[in-house]
């Protein structure tokens, strides 16, 4: 029927090499329901490049259950740590290109932007977003780790953007957009590592 919306799921992930939060959930119309949401526990494996393999699996294993219109990502926040932000880069690179192998397209988000999606405020806690995540969607139980609420805030902001509202994130729609559009960042990422 005309002006009937379909149903879009969205997989939210807050990538991490130590713990992978995800959110799952679906819009009916102007209304969005929680489906799943949960987190990829990793401290237990020392290597990582198995911790990338895990990520790169697990984000494949709730593709295939959930079916989802889009992966919504948060994108790594540099702290005063350039390592640390090399290995959620390279979380967050393994989960884009599971989704891309699967051709769902990806969108990637500021965590500022999450958060002020979800409370109103850019600079809210993790425990503020959680409870906010809880009122919105109306769940009760309490993720054992806020990465889980973390992925399930990425699905909830990219579902509260328009198409078309301009800042509201980078899309991707495979492998080659996303390497076109940051040839600065690949090809000048090799030189700044050597410094």
């Amino acid at each position: 029927m005309l002006g009937e919306k379909k149903e879009r799921i969205i997989l939210g992930i807050d990538p991490g090499t130590a713990v992978m939060g995800y959110g799952v959930i679906v819009e009916k119309g102007n209304k969005a329901e929680l489906v799943s949401l949960g987190a990829v526990k990793m401290t237990h494996l020392d290597d990582p490049f198995l911790k990338l393999q895990r990520i790169f699996e697990k984000t494949l294993v709730l593709i295939d259950q959930y079916h989802p219109d889009v992966l919504a990502i948060e994108a790594p926040f540099y702290g005063k740590n350039i390592q640390v932000l090399l290995k959620l880069g390279r979380a967050q690179g393994t989960a884009i290109a599971a989704a891309l192998s699967r051709n769902i397209s990806v969108t990637e988000y500021a965590p500022r932007k999450i958060k002020q999606s979800i409370t109103g405020n850019g600079n809210a806690s993790k425990e503020q977003v959680a409870a906010m995540l809880q009122r919105l969607l109306n769940f009760k139980e309490t993720p054992e780790f806020l990465d889980a609420t973390d992925g399930l805030a990425v699905a909830l902001c990219h579902s509260y953007q328009k198409v078309g509202s301009g800042s509201s994130g980078k899309s991707y729609s495979g492998w080659e957009a996303f390497a076109s559009d940051n040839k600065s960042k690949i090809k000048g990422l090799a030189p700044k590592l050597k410094k």
